[in-house]
């Protein structure tokens, strides 16, 4: 493994996902996946969608911080069908059922089922979540959260 390759580990279900930068390990992710599929190789055709969006974001960090990636991203995946259905754009009776979440968004938003709405960062729940916030900051978004000590 060279400097600057960076290679992506899915390791079954839940999804747990481990970034490399080279031969270290720069970060990792536990996930559970917010829909129930109805294969395993759709399961794991769905995380490796995740993944490919997780990896375009870091991609894009990493060349900000000058460290741009110019071969092509690795991605190791146990599932053979799942690794077969990224080089395969033909659809399959088994698999043609799996596109349509991509567009199930878009559709509910056009049938008025769904409003997207933006939030203000300051008001942004899921930051206490994912930053390092001040403790007013943190107390703020717990508040709102209603979580209260047992």
């Amino acid at each position: 493994m060279q400097i600057g390759q960076v290679v992506l580990i899915v390791l079954g279900l839940p999804q747990v996902l481990l970034y490399f930068l080279g031969p270290n390990l720069v970060s990792w992710k536990a996930k559970k996946q917010p829909t129930v599929s109805k294969s395993s190789t759709e399961a794991e055709y769905r995380a490796i969608a995740y993944t490919v969006q997780d990896t375009l974001h870091i991609r894009s960090v990493l060349f900000e911080l000058g460290w741009p990636i110019s071969e092509p991203v690795h991605l190791l995946c146990d599932n053979i069908s799942a690794s077969y259905l990224t080089a395969n754009p033909v659809q399959h009776a088994r698999s043609k059922h799996i596109q349509i979440d991509y567009h199930f968004v878009r559709e509910r938003v056009a049938h008025g089922d769904l409003i997207v709405q933006h939030v203000p960062t300051h008001l942004q729940l899921s930051d206490i979540f994912t930053k390092s916030l001040s403790s007013q900051r943190f107390h703020f978004l717990k508040d709102n959260l209603c979580v209260v000590s047992p």
